[in-house]
């Protein structure tokens, strides 16, 4: 029998990284031991993600790639392996990121779990059926497919309808006058006009005098008839008949919403839509057969509404039947480790879209429990995102059983208390950017206590309370509600102006639905700014620069320089998005695509301008000894350096100074929206808030601002919302950090529990008063750091 050799690294029980270079990281030597919980820590872009995630994670990615098939090598080829020296003992790994992807439509917490597959399953095999009805299978009980599909909404659940008062808004005026608005703009609306005038019908009548039947016809026939138009002879060109065809009102509209590509047109049909559920199936999805099938007494749509924690109840009830039991056993086992993770109050119906990032990654988290693999390394990102320190508890038993089941599980994490559980602790830093990419410590956790120059452990052993400022005193009140919404009944809250204010509770407790009430009821509040985590930008064309108006100014900037005005080169000459200045071959990407079959297309950096995304001739222009793309390249605080002491850039400078003010002086300039965090995203909002001049009341509102961030970022991100409220502003935040929580002015905790156990405001008042309340789920956590 073969023994592995002790002296063998591969065989000794570490995962070894040489030389790592990914992003900032400076030639990192790191051993992690295998089947442990490894927390990796540091500042907001110290590297701790390159190294868990841009090396440790993309190399086992890397080999599982070349284990696949020679089509896949040459990919990888393209797409480039980690920077890195080389890494032994890695076992395979599985990646749990905060997925930044837009999931679709029909995507929903069943078919992410993959639960609504079994519950599916229960009714075709044990479901009871109507006398004489055939057995269906199981893909008959879902909306997705052709067998399941509600065949009026096609298993949307909602029918888009349009009205001659949306289409035409304003009856006064004629068809050539712009009657029907909902009609396309520019030559293509002035053609549907003047096929109307061919086929007789009265283009400058008022709309309202036109006859009933014809305004029918106009906007809401089928027919496509097809016409000869002899265009109006226009003065500049002779204009030749040709065949136009006929498209009405109401078709334009459906068609432009269902099959265009372009989010603002479709935006635009929308406008002209109104959606209600589907008068066939009620909102059900499914078709009348379907639903005829009941399980308990209720049909498969009906259970799919329930949260969670009520649908394991409901499973609970006795049936007779071995195929029953089985079946419903193996649901309310996996319906367990979701609701253990704090998702009880989610149903299976719930859309993907309008989950947070966090409640999506521990969903997955959830599904990879029960799928039984061993010897892997899982690699997670953030796993307590959004999750109140009530929760935090059970996401660490989760954690512990994947490691019992003989699993590595590495996480990039700032939750204190998930580092104090840790079995090894990575620290990386000292700083952010090029001042970080350094391993500061890997071992015990207790070991950290003495490094020099880690921020990790001035917060990890410190165990003094938070010192607590003077409670500010509002300067009057807003009354938000009565709100009914989700699991909101009826509740009514007020809200101080100008104190900064914290709503806390358990995940699903109602604490955003309260929150975005603001957003309807804002007349009271004066100016609102929301500073959410939505990614700034969809593709790598958004950047830092496009997005907080810098890289107009730095074009200008480039554009007054002398070698610039000899050659005749505008602003437009520096966009990377418009012809001209830009490299062709990427058109101003900076990348090429490279799709991959079966797997998520990936960018490989453009042949021609190696991601400098201009043409040669662009480049030559330099200011101060540096050309466009390499400016772009600079970090903001470079940045803010190199543009220092030229009056021509002052709007730059001040730009650069409010995103350093946020903690964000490590991100470069041109960096890509797609590569940004959604903590990253929602400070760099925040900056192009705070750049503003404001006159008046502003009321900020902020969905858990910390998320992402070390504690020593949560300590500037404070800096600056207190600055704001200090300055006579009004700052609600969303927010599970109790540090944040007990600086605040005033506490709005939401509860007890999660869906239909909270929804009720439990107690509202200064944090201190909060800390001692009986009944708040919060109120042990707070106390803890108060004095």
């Amino acid at each position: 029998m073969h023994h592995p050799d002790p002296s063998d690294p591969r065989h000794d029980g570490f995962v070894r990284v040489r030389g790592a270079r990914e992003h900032n990281l400076k030639g990192v030597d790191v051993d992690v031991p295998r089947d442990v919980l490894a927390v990796f820590t540091g500042v907001s872009g110290s590297g701790k993600s390159s190294l868990a995630f841009g090396t440790v994670y993309a190399e086992a990615q890397r080999r599982y790639f070349e284990s696949v098939a020679p089509y896949a090598r040459r990919l990888i080829h393209q797409v480039g392996a980690p920077k890195v020296g080389e890494i032994t003992g890695l076992p395979p790994a599985v990646s749990l990121q905060q997925s930044r992807s837009a999931p679709t439509s029909r995507s929903s917490v069943g078919t992410v779990t993959t639960l609504s597959n079994s519950l599916r399953m229960l009714f075709s095999r044990a479901g009871r059926y109507p006398r004489g009805a055939e057995r269906l299978d199981s893909d008959a009980f879902s909306p997705n497919t052709a067998a399941g599909a509600c065949p009026e909404c096609h298993g949307l659940g909602r029918v888009h309808r349009t009205t001659e008062e949306l289409l035409v808004p304003d009856p006064s005026l004629s068809i050539r006058e712009g009657a029907i608005a909902a009609w396309p703009g520019a030559w293509q609306g002035k053609n549907l006009r003047d096929i109307l005038g061919a086929l007789g019908y009265d283009v400058d009548r008022p709309w309202r005098e036109l006859e009933r039947a014809d305004r029918d016809w106009i906007l809401f026939t089928d027919e496509q008839p097809v016409v000869t138009v002899h265009p109006v002879r226009d003065a500049n060109r002779i204009q030749r008949p040709y065949q136009g065809t006929y498209m009405s009102a109401n078709r334009y509209v459906l068609k432009t919403f269902s099959d265009s590509k372009s989010p603002s047109l479709r935006a635009k049909a929308e406008k002209f839509l109104h959606s209600a559920p589907c008068p066939v199936c009620g909102g059900a999805r499914l078709r009348p057969e379907s639903l005829a099938v009941t399980f308990a007494g209720r049909n498969v749509a009906e259970l799919a509404r329930l949260p969670l924690t009520e649908l394991a109840e409901v499973l609970d009830t006795p049936d007779p039947s071995e195929t029953a039991r089985v079946l419903t056993g193996d649901l309310r086992a996996r319906i367990g480790t979701v609701t253990e993770l704090g998702l009880g109050y989610l149903s299976l119906d719930r859309a993907t879209p309008t989950l947070s990032a966090g409640e999506l990654q521990r969903l997955r988290l959830a599904t990879q429990l029960r799928s039984g693999l061993f010897g892997v390394v899982y690699v997670l990102d953030e796993p307590s995102a959004g999750l109140h320190p009530a929760d935090t508890e059970s996401l660490l038993s989760v954690l512990d059983r994947l490691k019992a089941a003989g699993n590595s599980v590495f996480v990039v994490e700032h939750h204190l208390d998930v580092m104090r559980h840790a079995d090894w602790l990575v620290d990386v830093g000292p700083l952010a950017g090029e001042h970080g990419g350094e391993v500061l410590h890997s071992g015990p956790v207790a070991a950290l206590k003495g490094v020099e120059g880690s921020a990790t452990a001035r917060f990890l052993f410190d165990d003094s309370p938070v010192t607590v400022r003077q409670v500010r005193t509002p300067r009057g009140w807003f009354t938000l509600g009565p709100v009914t919404r989700h699991n909101l009944r009826d509740v009514t809250v007020d809200v101080p102006l100008g104190a900064f204010t914290a709503v806390t509770g358990v995940s699903g407790s109602g604490k955003s639905t309260l929150i975005g009430e603001i957003t309807e009821d804002r007349e009271s509040v004066g100016r609102l700014v929301v500073v959410d985590q939505k990614p700034i930008g969809r593709t790598p064309r958004s950047n830092l620069a496009t997005y907080t108006g810098l890289f107009d100014v730095v074009r200008k900037v480039f554009a007054a320089t002398d070698e610039a005005r000899a050659r005749g080169y505008g602003v437009g000459r520096f966009s990377f998005n418009v012809t001209g200045g830009r490299c062709e071959t990427c058109q101003g990407e900076g990348f090429v695509s490279v799709e991959l079959l079966f797997l998520p297309s990936t960018y490989a950096p453009c042949p021609t301008c190696g991601g400098a995304r201009y043409n040669a001739e662009t480049l030559e222009v330099a200011y101060r000894g540096l050309n466009i793309a390499e400016v772009l390249d600079l970090t903001v605080e470079s940045a803010a350096a190199f543009f220092a002491d030229d009056p021509a850039a002052t709007a730059v400078e001040r730009s650069l100074r409010t995103l350093l003010d946020v903690g964000l002086g490590y991100l470069r300039l041109g960096q890509p929206a797609t590569e940004l965090s959604g903590g990253e995203a929602q400070r760099i909002k925040l900056a192009s808030e705070l750049q503003r001049v404001r006159r008046g009341h502003t009321l900020y509102l902020l969905d858990e601002p910390t998320t992402g961030l070390h504690p020593a970022d949560v300590e500037v991100l404070l800096r600056q919302l207190n600055g704001l409220v200090d300055a006579g502003h009004s700052v609600v935040v969303v927010e599970h950090d109790m540090a944040v929580v007990a600086g605040a002015d005033w506490v709005i905790d939401m509860g007890p529990g999660g869906g239909d156990a909270g929804g009720r405001v439990v107690v509202a008042g200064p944090p201190a008063e909060v800390a001692a309340h009986p009944g708040s789920r919060t109120a042990p956590y707070l106390r803890r750091l108060l004095p």
